[in-house]
């Protein structure tokens, strides 16, 4: 049921909205579950935490291929994305450090939040 919740393509889902989905299908299924699963299967290499300024962690099932995230700054939409062109740090500012990943955030509006409304001061929405 949780592997079920975490279906679909672009998903980045708070732990209780997978919980809200797995409830759904399985009514019995307790919190507990859906967090010790998910923290499992973060450890195991098959969901990546994201987390995005103060909010809630988020879950996406997208583990195998290297990509970043483009987040809508009004509605908190999050698509995966896949730059072009190699991302390095020049010796000097590597600090002795052995890098083993990237992390980066591409923030602007959606198309849907960029159309009339874009001067708007609409409070922004949970990322999605």
């Amino acid at each position: 049921m949780i592997a079920e919740a975490l279906d679909g393509a672009h998903v980045h889902i708070t732990a209780d909205e997978v919980f809200e989905r797995a409830s759904a299908r399985l009514p019995e299924i307790s919190r507990a579950t859906v967090y010790n699963t998910l923290n499992q299967f973060h450890a195991l290499g098959e969901l990546r935490e994201i987390t995005l300024d103060a909010g809630p962690k988020r879950y996406d099932p997208n583990a195998a291929a290297r990509h970043q995230h483009l987040v809508c700054d009004r509605c908190g939409t999050i698509r995966d994305v896949v730059p072009q062109g190699d991302v390095r740090l020049p010796d000097d500012q590597l600090y002795g450090f052995a890098i083993n990943d990237i992390e980066m955030i591409f923030r602007g509006l959606c198309p849907a939040c960029a159309g009339p409304r874009s001067g708007s001061a609409a409070s922004p929405k949970r990322p999605r």
